[in-house]
């Protein structure tokens, strides 16, 4: 999906144009936020439409949207059971380079994880997409 539009917008780097997505742009300010995260795939679930296994909790954070009119969407780590909502720190984005579609890495208080857990916990979905973790 490229981005188009109020999706994107160039700035300028040092001299370079860089192309940043609105989706990234929503999900900085929630780093080392506390959040509520409501688990609409729980641990253990299929992808409604290309049936592949949630391998850890996905959800959103209620209350504002992403650029794709739904709500921010959250990995939840660290919990090893299924959940229908809970709460947690923001301590990543998973930025996809070329799909405006961020993702919050959410952990229960006190947990921490390096960038080589998060990718390996969520290879099974984002193994499809050009990503990178920002802190």
């Amino acid at each position: 999906m490229a981005l188009v539009g109020a999706d994107a917008r160039r700035i300028s780097v040092r001299g370079a144009s860089k192309l940043v997505s609105r989706s990234l742009e929503l999900a900085r300010p929630f780093l080392g936020r506390v959040v509520v995260v409501v688990v609409d795939r729980p641990l253990g679930s299929r992808h409604p439409r290309h049936g592949f296994l949630y391998e850890v909790n996905y959800g959103y954070v209620p209350g504002m949207l992403a650029p794709d009119g739904e709500a921010l969407d959250a990995y939840v780590l660290g919990v090893v059971e299924p959940l229908s909502r809970t709460e947690g720190v923001v301590i990543a984005i998973i930025h996809r380079c070329e799909d405006d579609d961020d993702k919050r890495v959410v952990v229960p208080e006190g947990v921490t994880l390096s960038d080589a857990d998060i990718t390996a916990a969520v290879r099974f979905q984002e193994q499809f997409f050009s990503t990178r973790i920002v802190r």
